[in-house]
């Protein structure tokens, strides 16, 4: 059955830093369709995007892309932002309470309009910052059972990653090339959450 999905969040949404220019999301994408299945995915991924940014523009930017007469779905993905510090370097950008309310908001009305999924936060590359990032991951996947909302805690993978670290650190420090973004298009190819929609309906 074909399905619209719109994949909603920052850099690693946007793929930032793969030369191929696909990320996650367009290798995911691709796969589902080498599959056999009919899906049309928009990337609304905004670099330097925080999960205040997020809970502004995510409605009306979906709302133009899913009409309400095609099965659609959504998927977020956001927070790494919000736990870098602001540029003057004193605090971080979104405080963790705050992160966890923005995307109780995010995903729970989300989830009353279509079926919606959540791929946790990725790390940076800066340690203090990848601390709290994995704090947020884990406040998410303790949130999303609550709202419904299939959860993929992905940090632990990318920060685990040989390929993930060498490509950031050839890069800009914090975004991996090709191969890392591989690596977590596989996980989210194999998620019986995203495969599911394949036969998807709408809620």
């Amino acid at each position: 059955m074909p399905i619209r999905v719109c994949f909603i969040g920052d850099s690693f949404v946007n793929g930032t830093g793969d030369d191929e220019c696909l990320g996650w999301v367009g290798r995911a994408c691709a796969a589902m369709r080498r599959a056999g299945n009919d899906v049309t995915c928009y990337n609304l991924g905004i670099r330097r995007d925080t999960s205040a940014d997020v809970l502004r523009r995510w409605k009306q930017e979906a709302e133009a892309r899913l009409p309400p007469e095609h099965n659609s779905g959504l998927v977020f993905s956001f927070g790494a932002n919000d736990a870098c510090l602001d540029d003057a370097g004193r605090a971080v950008r979104v405080p963790h309470e705050q992160s966890v309310a923005n995307a109780r908001d995010i995903l729970g009305t989300a989830r009353q309009w279509l079926p919606t999924l959540m791929v946790g936060p990725m790390p940076v590359g800066d340690a203090d910052a990848d601390a709290r990032i994995a704090q947020l991951s884990a406040a998410f996947r303790s949130l999303c059972p609550r709202l419904n909302v299939p959860y993929l805690d992905v940090f632990s993978l990318a920060a685990e990653s040989n390929d993930w670290r060498r490509e950031a650190a050839a890069g800009d420090g914090a975004h991996p090339n090709r191969r890392g973004y591989a690596r977590i298009a596989a996980a989210f190819s194999e998620w019986p959450a995203w495969r599911a929609w394949a036969d998807v309906t709408p809620t």
